[in-house]
């Protein structure tokens, strides 16, 4: 099963229960061996103080992935809620009989992106949003052609066919962007390191006769990160997720009266 089709409650107690488990281990195996290892004390405290910094290192590279990616949807969104903005008013100043089926196609595209940015990335839901947007783009081509057959040398039909362009392009992007996750490796590597190195701590603390807070303390931070670092990369079924209101908010907009009537 893949990490980012597991639930956030899943994710939650898999990320945690696997770096707790590693700390009360390494925190039991270093209390039983507490006075048979007097000599080993200070290289076990070399050894996790290294690991440490190679954990600290990796959680920080794969939160820096997750973070970029979160950030680079939400400008699609943006990027491509103001293209269909502008080819939908740039599709007001064509003349009939393509304007109106290209305002009202123009309604369904953002429809369609809205509900792209709604479901699940891979699923069939999104699979179905991403055909019906493809079927409407054909559509909104067809009588943007037939605009400028009908008048070749007036400019708002090449606008129009130019701002069609963009808008479908943008939404090429983001729907790249939705898949484009952190690699399984780098996850991977920071959940077993951390748990390596968390056990490790564990096991020098229980080994000097410390309590297990400390550790357990840093079991907290360490999951919380890693939960994080998960969650960025699951745009829809996160608690942080990437938000579709520039595209909610044009299309309340393409429900209002259309500000051009349309050249005579």
């Amino acid at each position: 099963m893949s990490l980012f089709s597991l639930s956030t409650w899943a994710l939650v107690v898999g990320l945690f229960g696997i770096v707790v488990l590693a700390t009360v281990g390494g925190n039991l195996v270093g209390r039983r061996f507490r006075n048979r290892s007097k000599g080993l004390r200070e290289p076990f405290g070399v050894i996790q103080a290294a690991l440490l910094g190679f954990m600290a290192l990796v959680l920080a590279f794969g939160l820096s992935l997750a973070v970029g990616r979160y950030e680079s949807r939400r400008a699609a969104v943006v990027s491509e809620a103001n293209a269909l903005g502008t080819a939908y008013l740039r599709a007001q100043t064509i003349a009939e009989p393509n304007r109106t089926p290209s305002l009202d196609l123009m309604r369904q595209l953002t429809d369609a992106s809205i509900t792209i940015a709604e479901t699940v990335p891979g699923s069939p839901e999104q699979a179905d949003a991403i055909a019906r947007s493809g079927q409407v783009q054909r559509a909104l081509w067809g009588q943007a052609g037939q605009a400028v057959t009908t008048e070749p040398t007036a400019s708002a039909p090449r606008l129009y066919l130019d701002s069609l362009n963009t808008a479908f392009d943008a939404q090429t992007t983001r729907v790249a962007g939705l898949g484009n996750r952190v690699p399984t490796p780098v996850l991977l590597l920071s959940l077993i390191g951390a748990a390596l190195a968390l056990g490790l701590l564990a096991l020098h603390l229980g080994a000097l006769g410390r309590g297990p807070a400390i550790a357990m303390l840093a079991a907290l931070l360490v999951g919380s990160t890693l939960f994080i670092t998960f969650d960025l990369d699951r745009p829809v079924r996160g608690l942080i997720n990437v938000p579709a209101d520039p595209l909610t908010s044009l299309r309340a907009s393409m429900d209002a009266p259309p500000a051009y009537a349309g050249p005579p």
